[in-house]
């Protein structure tokens, strides 16, 4: 069964003590947090023969099933490949497992994640089934970014948020989990995942920091004149492209907030205040602002999975992030 997180108590608590369950609950909050991990915690509940309080029991033959992946009842619908869109065929699968009888006697249940990732077909496709599910059937709907669903959707939803854990309760879980790193650089980790613990062990498994680092010498040497945005671009091959755009974005916004302030507390992590403290002091606000919005489109284009050219979009990148200081 899927782990019990933390913080996630007083929200099982509210969830699985319900005396009778909506036909739709959309779980959404930031990406990190368990959110699929409690979605199949209440899958096992929903489905299990003989709960135990607010618990499946584990050894029935349904949380056998489950467990194995072959339980008759449960539908799980997620993209095919990663980061690719669910598509409108898949969908109609899903349908036509929805208006079928139970073959276990009790309830159907139907997990999506992420549902942001339906195409506009995909999630027209699902709407009657959300509307009017055919007999005792629940559907989990799991989403990281709920403002990119339909309204129609949302609506015919219990809307369940799944707030971020607090920095202690997060930083007392990772110790756990990452017992190899200091608190130092756990800390660090959880500002990387901007505050999801499972973000945060994500993150640690690709090495985040060591690219992190590359790309914050990279940024040195860029306005230092030492290296240029191709070669750098080429370089950062090996980096997630939407980690590169995050980076970016929090440092514009980093920026014009010490513009604005001038609160050295506000610089984010150290090892780019000094060149952050540069960059405000030597920079146009206008010019930062025209980079912030420039950055956070092209995000937004990463983020839809256009088909980018990723070496030429890092080259304006970088170009653009020189000119800040006259460089460009």
């Amino acid at each position: 069964m899927a782990e019990a997180y933390p913080w996630q108590h007083a929200l099982w608590q509210q969830l699985a003590g319900r005396s009778q369950h909506a036909h739709a609950y959309l779980l959404h909050g930031p990406a990190g947090i368990g959110k699929r991990a409690l979605a199949e915690r209440l899958m096992y509940l929903l489905l299990c023969q003989q709960p135990q309080g607010l618990e499946a029991c584990g050894h029935c033959k349904s949380c056998s099933l489950l467990a194995a992946g072959s339980h008759p009842d449960n539908y799980v619908l997620e993209p095919e490949e990663a980061d690719k869109a669910i598509k409108v065929d898949q969908v109609r699968d899903l349908v036509s497992f929805v208006v079928q009888t139970a073959q276990m006697g009790g309830r159907k249940v139907v997990l999506i994640e992420p549902v942001e990732s339906m195409n506009i077909n995909a999630a027209n496709a699902l709407l009657k089934s959300l509307e009017e599910p055919s007999g005792d059937t629940v559907l989990l709907l799991v989403s990281h970014q709920p403002s990119r669903l339909l309204p129609t959707i949302k609506s015919r939803c219990v809307q369940q948020a799944c707030p971020l854990p607090s920095e202690a309760m997060s930083v007392a879980w990772l110790a756990q989990a990452l017992p190899e790193c200091t608190e130092e650089e756990r800390v660090e980790l959880l500002t990387l995942a901007v505050g999801s613990p499972l973000a945060a062990v994500s993150l640690q498994a690709q090495g985040v920091r060591e690219q992190r680092a590359q790309v914050v010498d990279g940024v040195k040497k860029l306005l230092k004149g030492q290296q240029s945005p191709t070669q750098l671009a080429e370089g950062w091959k090996d980096i997630p492209l939407l980690l590169l755009f995050d980076w970016f974005c929090d440092w514009s916004n980093l920026v014009l907030r010490y513009q604005l302030t001038e609160d050295e507390s506000g610089l984010g992590l150290a090892d780019m205040r000094k060149v952050l403290q540069y960059l405000a002091q030597k920079s146009r606000q206008s010019s930062v602002l025209a980079m912030q919005d420039w950055v956070l489109l092209q995000r937004q284009k990463v983020l839809s999975k256009a088909n980018l050219n990723r070496v030429l979009l890092l080259e304006a990148l970088l170009v653009q992030w020189a000119s800040l200081t006259g460089q460009g």
